[in-house]
């Protein structure tokens, strides 16, 4: 099983993110990725034993949060950059609530051997991923620095990932 935790977006945000893809998309032919499959991922946990799969829900109801997360998503980039890009995304803002959840799902997880990410927590969502390198210019000046919104997260899912569907296996809330 390919698990991850991530946190679900609101229907209003998806309606302007879904506004916002409706307009680039024919910009560039890049592999776009589906409104429903949009989340914020919070901790990429990888393959995992179906056994020990209540393992992992316990772990995670271990999580908690002291203080409310807010959230916003803003603007858009390039991963790495624009000179070699392979993501398209927009910006997630939550500050240290949100990085604090991170850390908190990574312990958690750490503890049933997961392996701990080397790289800093970088909150995102993908719109798009750069099969080949085509002419940006148009997406560019067409994406502007949109704004979707923001929102007071309430809880977290743990999603199986499979055939690029996602599928949520369980809800753990959060106790502001």
């Amino acid at each position: 099983m390919r698990l991850f935790t991530a946190i679900d977006l609101p229907a209003d945000m998806l309606e302007k993110l879904g506004a916002f893809l409706a307009r680039v998309r024919p910009l560039a032919k890049l592999r776009w990725t589906e409104l429903e499959n949009l989340h914020i991922t919070t901790k990429f946990i990888g393959e995992w034993p179906e056994a020990r799969l209540a393992d992992m829900k316990t772990a995670l109801h271990g999580v908690k949060q002291t203080e409310p997360i807010r959230i916003s998503v803003r603007g858009v980039g390039w991963f790495p950059d624009l000179r070699r890009p392979h993501v398209f995304w927009a910006g997630v803002e939550g500050g240290e609530p949100l990085a604090h959840l991170a850390q908190a799902t990574e312990k958690a997880v750490a503890a049933l051997g997961v392996p701990v990410e080397t790289r800093s927590y970088s909150p995102h969502l993908t719109l798009a991923r750069v099969k080949y390198v085509v002419p940006f210019e148009d997406l560019i000046k067409s994406a502007g620095d949109p704004s979707f919104g923001t929102f007071q997260v309430s809880c977290f899912f743990l999603y199986l990932s499979a055939n690029g569907k996602y599928s949520k296996l369980a809800e753990f809330p959060l106790n502001s």
